[in-house]
């Protein structure tokens, strides 16, 4: 199932969307969810069409723990080692916006980059998470754009700015709680910045894997339900520049779709 979250006439809501995978005919639309959908939930019956609504974040938060050169190759064409074990950072949730929704380039930048990224849902609190308990633990996936103003990662020690101002992580459309964790971890991984192709990878390629990730930051703090974890990203990262638009596809998941505009 893919959920969505979206905004329409002022109301916010969660839906089931229909009509939207391979092979499907007609207009998608959006099943209402009675409730919060990482719980049980039920469907009302009431549809709206999908090109009616804004699309919001899918989740809502507590945190976004984010992994760094996570693909050997990422890591390599910016001159970096492969870290032995995973790399964590964090990005504020007051980063995230949805697809459709504008990066805004930041005013202490001159040098913005892409990073298209596979991005784990928590679906329940959980803390010392087993590796044979991962797939218990997880909700869903869906599209993430690990936004980064790489001249101020290269010249500040940590990353809270480069990596953490608002609008730089784009994620979504949806959540697709169907893929189990041997799927999640063969997806071909796409970003395209005005038609152009800049990354194409699949997240096989990741060193150390989504049970590696989410045994790895469990150890040390505890995760929520609509927590999200940002798995890294292949190679071939690069410029984006004010009326670009960049777009991430992930297989089975969708696309992910942004346009970047002057901070204003």
């Amino acid at each position: 199932m893919r959920i969505a979250r979206f905004s329409i006439d002022g109301n916010v809501a969660f839906g089931a969307v229909e009509g939207a995978g391979p092979g499907d005919e007609g207009e998608p639309v959006l099943d209402i969810i009675k409730g919060i959908p990482y719980a049980d939930f039920e469907l009302s019956g009431v549809k709206v069409p999908l090109s009616k609504v804004r699309l919001l974040p899918p989740v809502l938060g507590n945190k976004i723990v984010a992994f760094g050169r996570n693909y050997a190759d990422h890591a390599k064409e910016l001159g970096n080692d492969v870290p032995e074990t995973p790399f964590a950072f964090f990005k504020p949730t007051t980063s995230m916006i949805g697809s459709g929704d504008a990066i805004e380039y930041p005013s202490f930048s001159s040098e913005l980059h892409h990073e298209a990224e596979l991005a784990v849902v928590i679906g329940r609190m959980c803390r010392e998470v087993p590796r044979e308990r991962v797939k218990d633990v997880i909700y869903g996936y869906t599209c993430a754009n690990d936004v980064t103003a790489r001249d101020v990662q290269k010249r500040e020690k940590q990353w809270a700015r480069a990596k953490g101002f608002d609008t730089s992580c784009p994620i979504g459309p949806w959540v697709e709680t169907d893929l189990d964790i041997a799927a999640a971890s063969d997806l071909a991984i796409q970003c395209t910045v005005n038609g152009e192709q800049r990354q194409l990878g699949s997240t096989s390629q990741m060193t150390h894997s989504i049970e590696d990730l989410i045994v790895n930051v469990t150890e040390a703090m505890t995760l929520l339900p609509g927590d999200v974890i940002l798995t890294g990203t292949p190679a071939g990262v690069g410029p984006l520049n004010v009326g670009d638009e960049v777009a991430v596809t992930i297989q089975g998941i969708g696309t992910l779709t942004n346009k970047v505009i002057k901070r204003g």
